[in-house]
């Protein structure tokens, strides 16, 4: 799915459902259901969906029309893709880690 966002830091439900190609309904029940979706609200009850919330919202997407999960499978997906992400974080730091010390030792040896 290749979907461009424009660049703009908020979102009215009527331009995400756009751009997710569903209607705002959808999007609303998404949000009651998938806990990382939280938009902000104006003083007049509108909500504005960030940059991060129509992307989470696009992946929601994904799993639900193109990979066929339910509900319930999409949430553990979600959570097992953000567990996985976190994970990949701290190997690269470590390998980094790693990295400078061995070229820090290099650097020894050369001096």
């Amino acid at each position: 799915m290749n979907v461009t966002i424009p660049d703009k830091s908020y979102f009215r439900i009527g331009e995400v459902g756009k751009i997710l190609g569903v209607e705002p309904y959808v999007i609303r029940f998404w949000e009651s259901e998938f806990q990382t979706v939280k938009p902000l609200r104006t003083k007049s009850d509108q909500r504005l969906y960030r940059r991060k919330d129509v992307e989470e919202l696009l992946t929601i997407k994904s799993l639900l029309y193109e990979n066929m999960f339910t509900i319930a499978g999409a949430k553990k997906r979600l959570t097992r893709m953000k567990k996985e992400d976190s994970y990949l974080d701290d190997d690269h730091y470590r390998i980094l880690a790693d990295i400078k010390k061995r070229l820090c030792e290099i650097k020894r040896i050369l001096d």
